[in-house]
């Protein structure tokens, strides 16, 4: 039936999961017990799902043993490797809540987030490329640290120096009990509803917030991301992104631990070749990324040496998805069944999502419909109003999925949930009467040039049809005669080369004279975060800066 207003439900045939992470697992684990459960291709490790549970348990009780009991804090500070897994399946048994710290955080980022929730113990990588983690650690220090108690670094099979004060993964995980009677006693005690992990959100302007998630938020959320890619114990899924980040977490690993599905992890960090060796190598059915991984592999040079029929699906996710670039995805890499999936971390994270079977015109187009139990509104920003199916408005979601809350910020909380427990997103979308979900940019990003609202997504969408246009984003800058104006930054293809007259003419004719883009920039790269969002708010002020263009006197 058609909607007559931008507001959907998602289906409730399927229960909700009522359990907790530790007992869904424990159940999986019997069920499936010598099937691959995780493959970490860099490390040389295989796991079946008995052996993952036995790991698991073994660290749970290694936590206890350290003094460590339900509620507190542990940090994990690492790109992907089977440490990760453990801590996430282990923290979950015995009601310990892990905290998830980006590879990317520098000292006064890690000292903000490990004090703003007072973890205990941190889980590191001693180092990776130009980061040296144990290096930052020390130049902290306990007095600007004070409530860390114990740090462990992941080392290689005993590999590697001593460190003065700090132990190695493989001594903590050595010193636990896997038949440890404690793990079952205090999983008795747990509740779905109790906060497992914290994540924090990469907010442009002042300091990130702790995202508090459950059991129930993250564990249904894979479960249901998995039942949209049809995922069954045969599935194999390469996860290239990144853990400490919901899509590697939640989307990658729960998607398969709640199916029986096998992890595969290419490599610690994303490299191309090794998402394409270990995807023929392993024959891996599912492969996971956001746009500019896709495009990455689609054009490594080495890209048509490898045989990649075995995939059949994954997801496409963690910015806006490039119409284009999902059209080379399933003709080139046999994606026939890739989904697109929406959300936020706050929404544990996925809200809306595509399923193997949505037509492919609405696969492409869209981010699909709202998820079970979840409903999603439109609604007007500045009167709340729900709106027409087709206009534009801010996307607001309510259910299970919706976080705990804040770490130990109830204004910030109250601000993003609204009393009726509508989850804000800042996110502008559109809905079809058939329930069809278009993220059309963020409310921040919406450029308003002489009076007509201009969503950078469309130029985007429709600049990617160049012959010769690799990846683009689309901005606006401040403008004294039209209040904005558009910039693109553009990465041409591989031995291409382009002027900027040439992208002007391509437009000229095919989209409206205000959309043609007064400045464009050709680079090599994008600011970005780890997890491969973009951060349109640093090439505003880069370009800001080199236009020497003065905010106050453009106003």
């Amino acid at each position: 039936m058609a909607l007559t207003e931008s507001l959907d439900r998602g289906p409730t045939d399927v229960p909700l999961i009522e359990q907790t992470i530790g007992d869904f697992f424990d159940d999986m684990a019997r069920r499936q017990g010598a099937r691959d459960a995780l493959v970490s291709a860099h490390e040389g490790r295989r796991l079946s799902y008995l052996e993952l549970q036995r790991e698991s348990n073994r660290l749970a009780s290694a936590l206890l043993t350290l003094g460590l009991a339900p509620g507190d804090r542990v940090g994990i500070w690492s790109h992907n490797n089977v440490a990760w897994v453990l801590m996430q399946i282990a923290t979950a048994k015995v009601g310990i809540i892990l905290v998830n710290i980006n590879p990317a955080y520098r000292t006064a980022e890690l000292e903000y987030a490990l004090n703003k929730v007072g973890c205990k113990a941190l889980v590191t990588m001693p180092q990776f490329k130009t980061s040296d983690y144990l290096g930052m650690l020390r130049e902290l220090g306990p007095q600007r640290l004070p409530l860390l108690q114990h740090i462990a670094w992941i080392d290689k099979e005993g590999a590697g120096d001593e460190v003065a004060g700090v132990q190695r993964f493989s001594a903590l995980l050595a010193g636990g009990d896997p038949e440890d009677p404690r793990i079952a006693q205090i999983g008795r005690t747990l509740k779905a509803t109790d906060p497992v992990n914290i994540q924090f959100t990469s907010g442009t302007t002042g300091f990130p917030k702790g995202a508090t998630l459950t059991h129930r938020n993250i564990l249904n959320n894979g479960f249901f991301i998995g039942e949209c890619m049809k995922l069954t114990p045969e599935d194999r899924l390469c996860i290239p992104v990144p853990l400490y980040h919901c899509f590697g977490m939640v989307l990658g690993n729960l998607a398969c631990l709640t199916h029986g599905a096998t992890i595969v992890y290419p490599n610690d960090g994303f490299d191309p070749l090794t998402v394409l060796q270990t995807v023929q190598a392993e024959r891996c059915t599912g492969l996971h990324g956001v746009p500019t991984m896709f495009i990455a592999e689609l054009d490594h040079p080495r890209f048509k040496e490898f045989d990649l029929s075995t995939l059949r699906t994954g997801i496409m996710a963690g910015s806006p998805c490039p119409i284009e670039v999902m059209k080379r995805v399933v003709d080139q890499m046999h994606l026939s069944e890739i989904t697109i999936a929406y959300g936020m971390t706050e929404t544990s994270p996925v809200s809306c999502q595509s399923s193997t079977d949505t037509p492919l015109d609405k696969r492409v187009a869209t981010v699909g419909k709202v998820q079970p139990y979840l409903e999603v509104k439109i609604v007007d920003p500045e009167t709340g109003a729900i709106v027409a199916p087709g206009t534009s408005g801010e996307l607001c979601t309510r259910g299970y999925s919706v976080m705990h809350g804040y770490w130990e910020d109830a204004e910030k909380t109250r601000e993003a949930i609204d009393a009726e427990g509508w989850m804000h997103t800042g996110d502008l979308a559109t809905m079809d009467a058939e329930g069809y979900v278009n993220i059309v940019g963020r409310i921040k990003d919406l450029v308003i040039r002489g009076g007509e609202n201009i969503y950078p997504r469309e130029i985007e969408e429709f600049l990617y049809r160049h012959p010769k246009i690799q990846d683009v984003q689309v901005v606006g800058l401040p403008d004294r005669k039209y209040g904005e104006e558009l910039c693109a930054w553009v990465i041409v293809k591989p031995g291409q080369a382009a002027t900027a007259d040439e992208i002007r003419d391509f437009c000229k004719g095919q989209i409206a004279h205000y959309k043609v883009p007064k400045y464009i920039e050709f680079v090599k790269e994008f600011p970005m975060t780890v997890t491969g969002k973009i951060q349109k708010f640093k090439i505003r002020e880069a370009m800001k800066q080199q236009l020497g263009i003065d905010e106050e006197k453009t106003a």
